[in-house]
């Protein structure tokens, strides 16, 4: 997913001169072809997240569309109070790139655990949050947020995640897609975790229910339209996220449930709230400690509902 972004960045600078690309020290092995191809227009700023935001702010404020990268954990909570100040509060042509949500970085321990940052992005005024689940959601958004402007955060993911997409699907921001068709149970997930609620999907299937899969790659604004539609005859809507129960995918959907009066069953599935996981390994493993398996997931919603007969 980091590479599709980085071919798709490429081809944007390519076609927008006024863009230039900011990293704090990162994304060697990743990042070089564009430091090659726009020596002038990439700034590495060093191990300097508060100044990454900083010069970013100042780079917008001249006209320049600006992309501020690093890992997702330093890009949102060390320059927290940039990103409001700076860049939200005046409304700035930054996006900002967080690579690795989630326990994409599991190995490098709590530090690199990215847990809350769609909560904390959410919460900001005129920030939009965007958390492709595949290569197709992570090249068809960076094209997307090229052509806006304002802030965004953008989540990534290191796989490529879930091949999915089908020709009838048009990315836009504010839209999720129905990557699977049932009728039973909604799985609603963001990122790419998105392959856990596909087998978590099929399993469920074994045991006799109808599901369907929505991949959700907008968090902020959501899809309002197709979470209106979905949760109507459905037995139970679940959410799904690499991310804390607290702030993410999880709440921004139970909100717009309980402003449509929805009497659907509902449950967040994510990091558990309130809680570390101290443990250092890899993403699977670190996704069965918190409960994110496909099985754990598949096993739980089936406590919730029972299939048609």
């Amino acid at each position: 997913m980091r590479n599709d972004f980085v071919r798709q960045m490429i081809i944007e600078m390519k076609r927008n001169p006024s863009i230039y690309f900011l990293t704090a020290d990162l994304g060697f092995n990743a990042l070089e072809p564009i430091e090659k191809a726009f020596p002038k227009r990439f700034i590495n700023v060093g191990i300097s997240e508060q100044h990454l935001i900083g010069m970013a702010a100042g780079l917008a404020l001249e006209g320049k569309k600006v992309v501020a990268y690093s890992i997702a954990s330093f890009a949102t909570m060390r320059p927290y109070e940039m990103i409001r100040d700076d860049v939200c509060y005046h409304d700035l042509d930054v996006t900002i790139v967080g690579v690795g949500g989630g326990f994409n970085y599991g190995a490098a321990g709590v530090t690199h655990h990215t847990i809350e940052d769609i909560a904390i992005m959410r919460a900001l005024p005129g920030m939009r949050v965007v958390a492709p689940g595949y290569s197709w959601e992570a090249r068809e958004a960076t094209k997307e947020l090229m052509r806006k402007k304002g802030p965004f955060y953008l989540r990534l993911g290191k796989s490529p995640g879930v091949a999915y997409e089908k020709k009838n699907f048009s990315f836009a921001l504010g839209k999720g897609f129905v990557v699977r068709e049932g009728k039973d149970i909604v799985l609603i997930s963001t990122g790419n975790i998105l392959d856990c609620a596909l087998e978590s999907a099929k399993l469920l299937e074994e045991t006799g229910h109808s599901v369907s899969v929505v991949s959700m790659p907008s968090v902020k604004p959501l899809d309002s339209e197709l979470i209106r539609r979905i949760q109507k005859n459905a037995k139970g809507v679940f959410t799904i996220e690499e991310h804390s129960t607290s702030g993410g995918l999880g709440t921004a959907v139970k909100e717009m449930l309980w402003d449509l009066e929805s009497k659907v069953k509902f449950h967040a599935f994510g990091f558990p709230a309130d809680t570390f996981i101290r443990d250092v390994g890899s993403r699977d493993y670190l996704l069965e400690k918190a409960g994110l398996s496909a099985q754990a997931i598949a096993q739980k919603i089936a406590t919730y509902v029972r299939p048609r007969v």
